[in-house]
């Protein structure tokens, strides 16, 4: 019975390993194709949110552009001002807020689709 555990957790452990390998060479391969780097685009996004810091940040390709995507935190706020930077140009996309509630189900959302991805 151990030793089955073991298989499993090993099965499970290289999987995950995998999906972390493959998300590192897509990271990879978007930044290849950014023409700005993430500390630019960062202060690009950091100047549109004083006293922010920055929570968490991501390339991805969105609606057909590249962007980096800048989740930032305020001290004063509970909500999360999330920017998105043009990739190639440097421009600012957008800023919009979003209440505790909305990032609860943005991670939610994420996580099915991430679900989804490794089922396939």
């Amino acid at each position: 019975m151990i030793g089955v555990m073991l298989v499993l957790a090993a099965i499970v452990a290289g999987f995950s390993l995998t999906s972390r390998a493959d998300e590192n060479d897509k990271q990879a391969k978007l930044e290849a194709k950014a023409k700005i780097t993430k500390a630019a685009a960062q202060e690009t996004a950091l100047a549109k949110v004083p006293h922010g810091t920055v929570k968490e940040s991501e390339l991805e390709e969105e609606d057909g552009k590249l962007i980096w995507s800048f989740d930032i935190a305020t001290p004063d706020s509970k909500d999360i001002t999330e920017v998105a930077v043009d990739a190639i140009t440097g421009k600012i996309i957008s800023v919009e807020k979003e209440t505790p509630e909305q990032q609860a189900k943005e991670k939610a959302d994420d996580e099915k689709k991430a679900a989804k991805k490794e089922k396939h």
